[in-house]
């Protein structure tokens, strides 16, 4: 009885002294493009190469904007009601890539204080998480609905903006897909492989580690 007790207390603490991490966005964090998307999406595989010390929760929602007042916005969603309730060590935010379409465009002076809006209010959070504001990836189209130039143009400078105003680590998930077109089979979202590359971004910026073990290792 007394080793089951202390074995639980051992688990206990196990389980209370594990990093929480948070992945904030669109359908690119949710894996909709992904095959196996349970498996595969990028916080998924972020998780498993974290290990043990860390528990991920994918909160990606497909389709949402930054914008408040954009046609989907992530703000009404339930995921980031829960983001919030769940109390997380670390959040990773990775939104604009909807708010390029022209429907949500016209609301693109409002990006810059939306995204502090976002930032601030898992700041104010009682677990104090380190948050990461993700540069998106590419777009490889242009258009009325997403953009390349509106990506590059428009969403980069003020998610820089504004990681330089809050003192906030940026990850750099354009560049690390910017010749990985063929990781995109639709312009727009990653595949699983794709997805791989996402994670071993997002795993360089948390640990300062480069991940060594190839995507084949994830498919088994």
């Amino acid at each position: 009885m007394k080793k089951l007790l202390i074995f639980s207390l051992i688990v206990s603490m196990q389980v209370s002294a594990q990093i929480k991490v948070a992945c904030i966005g669109d359908s690119i964090t949710y894996g909709a493009k992904v095959e196996n998307r349970k498996k595969l999406a990028y916080p998924r595989q972020l998780g498993l190469m974290l290990g043990e010390r860390y528990t991920v929760q994918n909160f990606g929602a497909s389709g949402k904007t930054l914008l408040k007042k954009g046609n989907a916005p992530y703000w009404k969603t339930g995921l980031y009601k829960n983001a919030l309730k769940w109390q997380p060590n670390i959040v990773v935010i990775k939104l604009g890539t909807n708010d390029t379409k022209m429907v949500n465009w016209k609301h693109k002076d409002e990006l810059k204080q939306d995204l502090i809006d976002l930032v601030d209010s898992f700041q104010s959070l009682k677990s104090k998480p380190t948050v990461y504001l993700c540069l998106p990836v590419p777009a490889f189209l242009d258009g009325k609905n997403i953009d390349r130039t509106r990506v590059k143009e428009g969403v980069i400078p003020v998610v820089k903006a504004v990681a330089a105003l809050k003192k906030l680590p940026i990850i750099d998930l354009y560049q690390r897909m910017l010749d990985k077109e063929a990781l995109m089979p639709d312009k727009i979202h990653p595949n699983a492989e794709g997805a791989y590359e996402l994670a071993s971004e997002v795993y360089h910026a948390l640990t300062q580690k480069i991940f060594k073990k190839p995507y084949q290792a994830f498919k088994k």
